[in-house]
């Protein structure tokens, strides 16, 4: 994980000043973003109006496997901007937030893997939210992060679908322990291990801490 400083809020320089401008809203990654946040609302409608867990499942997994597009979407086609920066990781903490609580009220998910879950993600915000606006630095993910998030985005429709009339769902269950397990011990690491040890760096020598501080 590492820092970067928040750029200066004059909008002469393009700073924070410029992050809602038009060219910085209008992109196709930020639109495939938006289609992703729309469909948050269909998946709890699935799943507590139409009762269907195999479609809420397929659909949970669905937008959790497509978080790369966006940021491939930027690439591509040169749109990377702060707003996309903030909007993208935004909804897919939102997804997250209300999957999990969808998924314990329904009761398809075991406790204890849900609460780790939720409780790695409250913690992970705190920090990310103390070194912006409390220590004037943006945290970056680390590859241990990414990680242990790419695991649990599957191992939560897995166990949605493991409950499900899927013929497959008894595969389901298994799956998703497997990929559960070490999404949880990366995302913890991550947490503890990398980003909370920054976090006190930069509140000692914040002038000091670098993008190579992982």
């Amino acid at each position: 994980m590492s820092a970067t400083s928040r750029p200066d809020a004059d909008p002469e320089k393009g700073g924070i000043g410029d992050l809602l401008t038009r060219e910085q809203i209008l992109t196709w990654p930020n639109l495939f973003t938006l289609v992703r946040l729309l469909c948050i609302p269909v998946f709890v409608w699935l799943l507590f109006g139409r009762e269907h867990r195999a479609a809420a499942a397929w659909l949970l997994g669905a937008l959790g496997s497509t978080d790369w597009v966006d940021g491939w979407l930027a690439r591509r086609f040169d749109q990377s901007s702060d707003f996309g920066a903030i909007f993208d990781p935004t909804v897919d903490r939102l997804l997250f937030f209300v999957a999990v609580p969808s998924l314990i009220v329904d009761g398809s998910i075991p406790i204890v893997v849900a609460l780790l879950a939720l409780g790695r993600e409250l913690v992970t915000a705190a920090l990310a939210l103390l070194a912006e606006f409390r220590l004037d630095h943006r945290i970056l993910v680390t590859r241990e992060g990414k990680t242990g998030a790419f695991l649990m985005m599957f191992a939560v429709p897995m166990y949605l679908g493991a409950e499900s009339t899927l013929s497959y769902a008894p595969i389901l269950a298994w799956l998703a322990w497997l990929f559960a397990v070490p999404g949880l011990v990366y995302g913890w690491y991550s947490t503890l291990g990398q980003y909370l040890p920054l976090v006190r760096r930069l509140r000692q020598t914040p002038d000091q801490a670098s993008p190579g501080n992982t």
